[in-house]
């Protein structure tokens, strides 16, 4: 039986060709993803389409409720960081409360990721415009973290993130290794990451989390599977 273990439901925008991909490789034996779409118009990211897309939560909720997921996870970093502090947690308690199993949403996610590292200062990476990387800076400062630098790409498409090899995210989070981080954050569960987390923590000396990775991790642990053998970075070991 697939997911024997456990199995993940996938919420995603509707033009990310990434999250899934990164979920189904790095999963542990024994864990399946099974995924569900939310209309995001045209791709775009910006704060108008991430809300209008959100319209469609309850909807993709009921529809991974039918597989009998252990978890929820919503994948989108700003789409669940674009109305502010709490937000990240309404979109979890509205998932769980529609599909009646636990939820985890990446902007709850990456807090939880950096708490568990015990890293309070970050440097982050994006694809996006100047817009939402202004918005995740003010997100992840109410939040009560010191962002030290943010450095976006000013792509406007989910499938423009998604074209993105994993060498530019690497080159790009390489070039903010500032003393003062105690963490390296790649954002966007669009931006093709996973291969580059372990030889950029070598090459950092320090841990980095990206949005796939660390709601990769709050869903594993929130199902209840513990499993240091993933290989994606530091965060794995706790």
């Amino acid at each position: 039986m697939f997911g024997w273990r456990g199995r993940i439901g996938l919420i995603v925008p509707s033009s990310d060709g990434t999250c899934e991909a990164e979920f189904a490789n790095n999963c542990p034996d024994g864990v399946a993803v099974h995924s569900s779409r939310i209309f995001l118009e045209d791709g775009v990211v910006d704060a108008d389409s991430l809300e209008g897309m959100n319209d469609g939560i309850d909807r993709s909720a009921e529809l991974l409720a039918t597989v009998e997921p252990d978890v929820i996870a919503y994948a989108c970093t700003t789409g669940s960081l674009v109305e502010g502090v709490g937000y990240e947690r309404s979109i979890e308690d509205r998932i769980a409360e529609t599909a009646d199993v636990p939820s985890v949403a990446t902007a709850a996610s990456i807090k939880r990721a950096f708490d568990a590292l015990e890293a309070t200062s970050i440097a982050v990476a994006t694809p996006y415009v100047d817009d939402l990387n202004a918005r995740e800076r003010e997100f992840l400062e109410d939040s009560g973290y010191v962002v030290v630098d943010v450095d976006g790409l000013g792509l406007e498409t989910d499938t423009e993130f998604g074209r993105q090899s994993p060498e530019t995210a690497y080159r790009q989070a390489r070039a903010l290794d500032h003393a003062d981080a105690d963490c390296v954050f790649i954002s966007c569960t669009g931006y093709h990451t996973a291969p580059i987390v372990e030889p950029l923590e070598a090459d950092l000396g320090k841990p980095v989390v990206t949005s796939n990775q660390a709601t990769l991790w709050d869903a594993l642990r929130t199902m209840g599977v513990d499993d240091a053998e993933v290989s994606l970075g530091t965060l794995f070991e706790h």
